[in-house]
């Protein structure tokens, strides 16, 4: 599904606005950053207009890019998918707390398997992604799925070209369960893959798994529930081989320790609890510390966000803060003058 589509119950009106990039002064919040976040972001911001006549004005371009213009202060607010390290926060001089949570979830194409029949390891999906296990019927996948009948096709691995924070959020996860991939190849946004073929965003890796069969690859998500993609499940950190969907997402984040002292730096994959979905991750805001007026005026907007936007990230396939994270932040907000 296009970003057109997912947006396709928000006003044109609102969309224009953000892709315009103009700003009326004290009435408009301009934000950059994360392509992740952008629909519900769109969503809060039409109904946080209408309720208040505050603008927000954000720019969809990517995680590195949201970092970046914060860090030069052109926006009252960056965002990222990936998050920030404290002692870069401190040497940038920026706050950062989480705002919803999502996750990374493996898509596969593989004749005679339904949605979620597929049961992967943290190891096994390493050594798919590594380029070790190259056929679907490979005796590591078989013992994992006992009684499921797996088809013999060649495995054809599907990777972001592009950066990306979905690729970083994946790319830890494998660093952090699997020491052949933090050896060969690592984690980051953009990484040097050992197999397969690249596809630009989402879209591109869905569009190549779609068409290809006996291919797999990663996409958020909410853009796998959207397309209905046949997502694999996981097992996690407690041994139990979990479906992706909101409540594993909340269980991973209510099991995460964002700590506020720094800066609700965490990853939340490989995150404890039975349930728990292993390769989530929450989107981030950042804020510059010396404007103190401007991110009183965005604090705001993400509290109210918080307090009425609930249903919306649901609706477009996002899940929501726990109430105990949603506190955290706001003590958070106080203790740094902001609130």
């Amino acid at each position: 599904m296009s970003l057109k589509n997912l947006l396709s119950g928000i006003p044109v009106m609102l969309i224009t606005l953000f892709t315009a990039g103009y700003s009326l002064a004290g009435s408009t919040i301009n934000g950059a950053g994360a392509t992740f976040p952008f629909p519900v972001y769109s969503a809060w911001a039409y109904t946080y207009y209408k309720e208040t006549g505050i603008r927000l004005n954000y720019q969809s371009i990517g995680s590195g890019g949201g970092v970046r213009q914060i860090v030069n202060r052109t926006v009252d607010f960056g965002a990222s998918d990936a998050p920030v390290e404290p002692e870069k926060l401190e040497k940038d001089g920026l706050y950062q707390f989480p705002t919803v949570i999502g996750g990374v979830v493996p898509v596969v194409n593989l004749p005679g398997i339904k949605e979620g029949e597929l049961r992967l390891d943290s190891e096994t999906l390493c050594g798919i992604f590594l380029g070790e296990i190259t056929v679907w019927n490979h005796e590591r996948i078989k013992r994992l799925n006992e009684g499921l009948a797996l088809p013999s096709n060649k495995v054809t691995v599907v990777h972001r070209s592009d950066g990306s924070g979905t690729t970083a959020i994946f790319t830890t996860y494998l660093s952090e369960t699997c020491k052949g991939w933090k050896q060969k190849v690592g984690a980051g946004k953009s990484v040097s893959w050992p197999a397969g073929i690249g596809a630009k965003g989402n879209e591109g890796v869905a569009n190549y798994v779609k068409r290809l069969k006996g291919s797999i690859g990663y996409v958020e998500f909410a853009y796998a529930k959207q397309n209905r993609m046949s997502h694999v499940r996981l097992k996690n950190r407690a041994g139990n081989f979990v479906e992706p969907d909101f409540e594993s997402f909340e269980e991973a984040a209510a099991s995460g320790n964002f700590d506020a002292e720094r800066h609700f730096y965490l990853w939340l994959v490989n995150a404890p609890g039975k349930k728990a979905w292993p390769v989530a991750g929450a989107t981030f805001i950042l804020l510059a510390r010396e404007k103190t007026e401007s991110n009183k005026r965005a604090v705001k907007f993400f509290d109210w966000a918080y307090r009425n936007g609930d249903e919306a990230a649901k609706r477009l396939v996002y899940v929501p803060l726990p109430e105990s994270l949603k506190n955290r932040v706001r003590d958070y907000w106080r203790r740094n003058g902001i609130y």
